[in-house]
């Protein structure tokens, strides 16, 4: 074979590509709108490169040869490979295509919010694959994010890292709730919690979810020169309210998040006797998939599954 020339046309892997193809020089010549002396200069040229005949006359005109044929496919690849780079990008076709979607997420969203979201792109995208990570202070979730390890995070901290995009997904009010049979959920009603009351009561309260980071809950609380009696923290949040049931802790989260267990434990939820913001969940993504079909699909998905949840 030839030596390859240090600068190898792009349009000459193009016209290789198209007389294997077409098998016919007029043919490729009005396809790409050019003279067919020209794409016989090219052909020539090609020929020069590959020491290979490419194209011989066969009983009903031009045939590949076997060198060429083994051709066809990598210039189709090296094509696609280029149309990737520099071509406007095609939407994701979510029904025929596979990916897999990495999603870190802490086990304190409301508890019909991730299923909702499994079950929409199980549907929207049969053959993609759905990995979710849960989030401790032992995650580096801002590296996964970088590195690819993760897509993107859901979350409510209340200084997400400003390098990330960030969009809202819903906001969910503050309450507290405790044992429903336990001595003080007895005499007091559920409008009636003192900030004294609320301080000096006994609190389970999560884990971190980032290295230094408090929570909403005790950050707000330190802003004003205020702090809760936490006498149990725990990394698994999803067994707190079973714990409420045989102890007299009380939990302060979302509304939204007890709404299940107030039907199905005996708990007691109560209106905070402080002014807490509610807490604000978001998605967060690196700018590494931002530009990307598959992940902007994905991050409406997780729109849309928010926007249901919060329209129930």
């Amino acid at each position: 074979m030839a030596q390859l020339p240090d600068h190898l046309d792009l349009h000459l892997i193009r016209i290789l590509y198209l007389l294997l193809c077409e098998k016919n020089v007029s043919r490729v010549a009005l396809k790409l709108d050019q003279p067919q002396p020209s794409i016989s200069a090219s052909l020539r040229k090609l020929r020069e490169l590959t020491g290979d005949p490419l194209l011989v006359r066969g009983g009903r005109g031009m045939v590949p040869t076997q060198h060429g044929e083994s051709l066809k496919k990598p210039a189709k690849r090296i094509l696609d490979e280029v149309g990737q780079l520099f071509l406007q990008k095609t939407p994701f076709a979510s029904m025929e295509e596979s990916r897999t979607f990495r999603i870190g997420a802490p086990d304190y969203l409301d508890i019909q919010f991730l299923p909702t979201v499994v079950a929409r792109l199980r549907r929207e995208s049969p053959k993609s694959r759905i990995i979710i990570q849960s989030l401790g202070a032992e995650v580096d979730s801002i590296r996964m994010l970088s590195d690819g390890d993760l897509d993107l995070i859901i979350g409510n901290w209340q200084e997400p890292p400003e390098h990330l995009h960030l969009s809202r997904l819903f906001e969910d009010p503050i309450v507290c709730a405790m044992r429903a049979d336990s001595p003080y959920a007895k005499r007091t009603d559920a409008n009636e919690m003192t900030v004294d009351d609320y301080l000096n009561l006994p609190h389970v309260a999560p884990s971190p979810t980032l290295p230094g980071f408090h929570g909403v809950i005790d950050s707000f609380l330190a802003e004003h020169g205020l702090e809760r009696n936490v006498m149990v923290e725990s990394a698994y949040f999803s067994l707190i309210p079973h714990m409420l049931t045989q102890t007299d802790l009380v939990l302060t989260t979302g509304r939204q998040y007890l709404r299940f267990y107030e039907r199905n434990l005996p708990i007691k939820v109560y209106t905070v006797p402080l002014r807490f913001p509610p807490m604000r969940f978001y998605q967060l993504w690196h700018e590494r998939v931002h530009q990307a079909p598959e992940h902007k699909w994905l991050r409406d998905q997780i729109t849309q599954a928010a926007a249901a949840l919060n329209g129930k």
